[in-house]
């Protein structure tokens, strides 16, 4: 089981995680900026925001291994959806869905801890 939730050897789909903390919306990553980071390649809008995530990948890198926020919560491993993100004390969480989005916000700190708990303890076979 892979740290990072991937799809198709990318990590979050494709987009620049970088684009997240510095966009209104997240951007798509493209070929030209690639770097091979935990096993994955993660992709990114521009050569500045690959030199960012190259300087300090653990920043940029979405908690959880990319994976659901909330299915970490409750001890579940589920694609997170980078439409469906939030970032809290400079740390990017993915959700899967827009139902599951507001249901983490409804109880994000206590989800956190519990999410806390579960990682990385899930992943591990």
């Amino acid at each position: 089981m892979p740290v990072y939730s991937v799809q198709q050897g990318v990590a979050i789909s494709g987009f620049d995680p970088v684009s997240f903390f510095y966009e209104d919306a997240p951007l798509l990553g493209q070929d030209a900026y690639t770097v091979m980071w935990k096993g994955v390649v993660w992709r990114f809008s521009s050569a500045e925001n690959q030199q960012m995530f190259e300087a300090n990948p653990r920043a940029f890198a979405p908690k959880y291994g990319g994976y659901c926020a909330y299915a970490m919560s409750q001890g579940n491993l589920m694609d997170g959806n980078p439409q469906h993100w939030e970032i809290v004390d400079g740390q990017l969480y993915l959700l899967f869905s827009p139902a599951v989005k507001d249901l983490w916000l409804k109880n994000r700190t206590a989800l956190q801890e519990l999410a806390d708990d579960n990682w990385p303890e899930v992943i591990r076979p």
